[in-house]
């Protein structure tokens, strides 16, 4: 299951909305932050990376993987 794609381009106006760190995610979730970052490399759940390199999630979409979380793979 493919929740979203990765935008072909981030802007200003949308970077601004990947605020949640893997860390935020992993405890909505009750999993490591690892598994959050495999979800994202699957396609689960879209993210950007930051300068530095680290990833970070959007309010919505981790939502929407919310009310999906049934058919999650917990590895």
């Amino acid at each position: 299951m493919t929740i979203t794609n990765e935008p072909s381009t981030i802007t200003a106006a949308n970077a601004s909305q990947f605020n949640l760190k893997p860390a935020d995610v992993a405890a909505m979730f009750s999993v490591n932050p690892k598994t959050v970052a495999r979800w994202s490399s699957a396609g689960l759940l879209q993210s950007i990376r930051t300068p530095g390199g680290h990833r970070r999630y959007r309010e919505t979409d981790v939502e929407r993987l919310l009310n999906h979380h049934d058919d999650l793979p917990l590895v």
